[in-house]
């Protein structure tokens, strides 16, 4: 009998916070807030020869780490431990599909999706290194196919690992919801002594840069459409006005927990973003985005095992550490709280069901947004001069209010670009409130409901990491801040993979060492290579294609 029960702690027992983890925790990122406010200049400076000299280090490391990462996933939901629930065997899961679907939507790519939609495609329009010549037809479909790559399977992949291991072992084994809990397998007892504390502070630590990038994207964005509806100069000021505001919302949504808050706050992110796209395709050149969204899909598919494992090694021509490395660092730092908040509402889902929905569902969801909504300006920018790349050029958060206006019939644009400040708001409270939540609960050993207090605290300090990044440097900061926040964390999603690779050998769905259960088939058959009797070839279903111990 292996560890199935997935018991859980009695709703009675008292919420304990691991003092030693959440003082160091909070004493770091506040020490990093105090200097990145009192010397934001010289911060900026220390920010940009950091990054330069991560990416020159490490880049074959995010490369190498992402690519396998995906074909490891895959393996789980598709291998021989596809039925392995995670709960118990007949445990139905605890959310519904829809909104099992748009929490994983929502909390995973919300902000930065909205930020960059219209952005990176027009930039790797102008150029990248796959094309001789940017704004051509040629490079436009790179432009896209590029995007695909750094918004598709390999983010979900990384997030997807994080999720599955928290949640096998919390759920099929009892533990605490936190990432120490993974590390039973590799470590044994030395995973809950200093060493589990040093492995849960470091995922906080790089959980909350990784969400204080994104609301840093997300306030840039807000001020973006607000300059373009009302005219205001922009500036840092009403940046952190606005970051202000926003944060203390999202931390109401927060203290109402997952159920209520974040639950009702990702359906009408969905909602609105349904609205949003159609929109596009009603005004915007549809027949064009529809062909695009399928030719761009087989593109990428075809094209993925070469860019997975593409390091510039002969050109260094600066575009990957630019664009591939910062998503791949930003993902990874992610992870934490991404792969927290969909392990904690996906009990009771399959291997199988969760891999596929993990990864298919959000990524058809964001590659339909991109095709609609960086499609319409690519075709605008081709086949109507529109000249987009101008304001791109001066503030990256103008094309898509720009597009918005070109498309628009009547006085329709105000109205529309309205709607996107407040999808990106909404999307901004479902980052903050998912990150606080999730660091809450690393930080009270798993607790699915963390104390008031815990959750209220972190949210401040989300709120004010965020701001100091965008004091220090604007993007750049936010780009050095989630690379860096990468490192260490890529090396937990290589621990989670030997410990699930360890912990799944005991699950009764697998062979047992040294029994042969099953004579292997040929897969466009489904016969047994090696069939019973001189001639006859059986079917592997067959009570005879069975085998016995060796």
């Amino acid at each position: 009998m292996t560890e199935s029960s997935g018991s859980e702690t009695s709703a009675e027992e008292p919420v304990r916070i691991n003092r030693t983890t959440t003082a160091v925790s909070l004493l770091l990122i506040l020490v990093f807030v105090g200097i990145g406010a009192v010397w934001p200049d010289q911060s900026a400076a220390v920010f940009d020869r950091v990054q330069n000299q991560v990416l020159l280090t490490f880049r074959w490391y995010f490369v190498a780490i992402v690519g396998f990462v995906l074909a490891f996933v895959l393996w789980l939901g598709f291998g021989r431990y596809r039925n392995v629930r995670l709960g118990n065997d007949d445990e139905a899961p605890e959310f519904t599909y829809a909104s099992w679907f748009s929490m994983l939507f929502a909390a995973g790519m919300g902000i930065g999706l909205i930020f960059w939609s219209i952005a990176e495609p027009l930039s790797h329009y102008a150029s990248n290194p796959f094309v001789a010549e940017g704004q051509t037809p040629a490079a436009a479909s790179a432009a896209m196919r590029l995007t695909f790559f750094h918004w598709g399977l390999s983010a979900w992949g990384v997030y997807a690992l994080m999720a599955l291991g928290l949640a096998y072992f919390a759920f099929r084994r009892g533990r605490p919801l936190v990432p120490r809990a993974m590390l039973h397998e590799v470590f044994g007892r030395h995973a809950d002594g200093p060493l589990g504390q040093i492995v849960d502070i470091a995922t906080v630590f790089g959980a909350a840069f990784g969400i204080a990038t994104s609301l840093g994207l997300g306030v840039q964005q807000i001020e973006g459409g607000l300059t373009y509806l009302i005219g205001a100069e922009a500036g840092v000021t009403r940046e952190l006005w606005i970051l202000a505001i926003i944060t203390l919302i999202a931390m109401g949504s927060a203290i109402s927990g997952v159920r209520r808050g974040v639950r009702l706050v990702s359906n009408f992110n969905l909602l609105l973003s349904g609205v949003i796209l159609l929109f596009f395709l009603a005004f915007g050149p549809t027949l064009h985005v529809l062909n695009l969204l399928v030719e761009t899909t087989g593109a990428y598919l075809q094209t993925l095992p070469e860019l997975s494992t593409w390091t510039d090694a002969q050109q260094h021509s600066g575009w990957q550490e630019e664009w591939t490395l910062f998503y791949w660092g930003w993902w990874i730092a992610w992870s934490p709280f991404v792969g927290m908040f969909i392990a904690r509402i996906s009990r009771g889902r399959t291997l199988r069901e969760f891999v596929m929905g993990v990864l298919l569902v959000p990524v058809l969801l964001t590659f339909a947004w991109l095709a609609i909504t960086g499609g319409t300006a690519l075709y605008l920018e081709l086949f109507e001069g529109a000249n987009l790349l101008g304001p791109l050029r001066n503030d990256m958060t103008q094309p898509l209010y720009r597009t918005v206006e070109l498309i628009a019939p009547g006085g329709f644009a105000p109205l529309v670009s309205a709607l996107l400040v407040l999808l990106v708001a909404t999307f901004f409270i479902t980052s903050c409130d998912s990150g606080t939540l999730v660091i809450s609960t690393i930080l009270s050993d798993g607790a699915s409901e963390p104390p008031l207090p815990l959750r209220a605290v972190w949210g401040l300090t989300l709120g004010a990491l965020a701001g100091v990044l965008l004091l220090a440097g604007g993007l750049a900061a936010l780009q050095t801040a989630a690379i860096v926040a990468g490192l260490p964390v890529g090396l937990l999603l290589l621990v989670v993979m030997v410990a699930l690779a360890r912990g799944l050998r005991s699950e009764p769905q697998a062979p047992r060492s040294g029994t042969l259960t099953r004579e292997h088939c040929e897969p466009w058959t489904g016969l047994p290579t090696n069939p019973p009797g001189p001639t006859k070839k059986q079917s592997c279903d067959s009570p005879s294609a069975q085998t016995t111990t060796r």
